[in-house]
């Protein structure tokens, strides 16, 4: 048994290391993007032509990623689309116009995708194995890697460091630290026949509700990354500097509840605790559009940050569960989903924006917090979590 239980913390340090490996890079080179785009001349469409590439590549990703996992396990995936991936990242740096660039981001979110299904399906392995929630911890470790990327690109572009050697250094770093780290993960291989029942228990309706539920959270991550600092600062005339903080409640307030979720869930059921953070979202949110005023709309995003900061944890695990025999399959299908809607999301609220006013357009996502909390409480793909 304390074999078990140092296995077990040993295979958890190296899926938080690879969570955390997972978001620093990529969100370390979007500060370099201006400089990139004025480098290769590329003008708003060209530019949003290329970075298309990361979610295209991710999604396309993800079902094959999902048929191999039962055959060969995801410990040895983990470690294939660590490399791929901070390779790929390196080669952002040396794309020379626009079809480079796309090409690039498109190998970079393939493997990037590849490793978001193989991490999420060992944190279930190992979630399992410890018999207590701990998925929403890993997702923490990717917010903070997130944010600790931001910060170190924004750092290399004021100090004068080129994308292309900030991305080789860290990739040097980090395929280091994982290749120390992720021999201690747990295999997970489908050891039995891998039947036409099995498969289709992957595109079965709960696991498609669970993909609905991470479509909607995810969208709403997208719409308070691409649209709270507009909304504050063209439909609230909040000066620049506030407008920012929109982005930075939510994102700060996140990171608290994801690492903060394990030991709440382990005390409280998430078919109580979520959908009560979900309304508490729709409120926050609702108040934020009506009232109008800097001050509550900052808070409104950081209850939603509140919100929907562990029901895409929650649903993956969920997902592990309903199809035990083959989880790496049914979390590819709720990780397209929900990159789906991360991708369709916020372009979809900025047509809905230039047809009304973004005050309605941002109007979905209380309605998506409010559906989320009832199909939470009310499904049974969340009974016994």
């Amino acid at each position: 048994m304390a074999a078990t239980r140092v296995t077990d913390r040993r295979a958890r340090l190296a899926v938080t290391i690879a969570f955390g490996t997972q978001a620093l890079p990529f969100a370390s080179w979007t500060a370099h993007i201006p400089a990139v785009a004025a480098d290769l001349g590329l003008d708003n469409a060209a530019l949003g032509t290329a970075l298309l590439g990361a979610p295209v590549g991710s999604v396309l990703s993800m079902p094959l990623t999902g048929r191999l996992l039962p055959r060969v396990g995801s410990p040895i995936l983990v470690r294939i689309a660590i490399v791929g991936y901070l390779l790929a990242c390196c080669g952002i740096g040396l794309a020379g116009g626009t079809v480079t660039l796309f090409l690039a981001l498109a190998l970079c979110g393939f493997f990037q995708g590849s490793l978001g299904v193989a991490m999420n399906t060992q944190g279930v392995t190992i979630e399992r194995s410890m018999s207590r929630p701990i998925m929403s911890g890993f997702h923490g470790a990717w917010s903070i890697g997130a944010l600790g990327g931001a910060m170190i690109g924004s750092a290399a572009v004021a100090a004068g460091v080129g994308l292309l050697p900030q991305l080789m250094i860290m990739a040097a770093v980090l395929l280091v630290l994982n290749a120390a780290v992720t021999r201690s993960l747990i295999d997970d291989r489908d050891a039995g026949p891998r039947t036409h029942q099995r498969r289709g228990r992957s595109w079965s309706p709960m696991i498609l509700l669970l993909g609905g539920i991470a479509t909607a959270c995810m969208l709403c991550e997208g719409a308070a990354a691409d649209w709270s600092a507009k909304y504050l600062r063209d439909s609230l005339h909040a000066d620049p500097g506030v407008a920012g903080l929109a982005y930075a409640a939510y994102a700060a307030v996140m990171v608290v509840v994801r690492l903060s979720g394990g030991w709440v869930l382990s005390r409280r059921p998430v078919r109580t605790v979520l959908p009560v953070l979900a309304l508490v979202a729709t409120l926050g949110m609702t108040a934020a559009l009506v009232i109008g005023t800097p001050a509550v709309a900052i808070i409104g995003f950081a209850l939603l940050g509140a919100g929907v900061a562990a029901v895409v944890p929650a649903a993956f695990t969920a997902a592990g569960r309903l199809s035990a025999s083959n989880a790496g399959t049914a979390i590819a299908t709720v990780s397209a989903l929900g990159w789906a809607g991360f991708m369709i999301g916020p372009p979809a609220i900025g047509h809905l924006a230039q047809a009304t006013t973004l005050t309605i357009a941002l109007a979905v996502i209380p309605i998506l917090t409010a559906a989320v909390a009832a199909a939470i409480r009310f499904s049974p793909a969340f009974r016994g979590q």
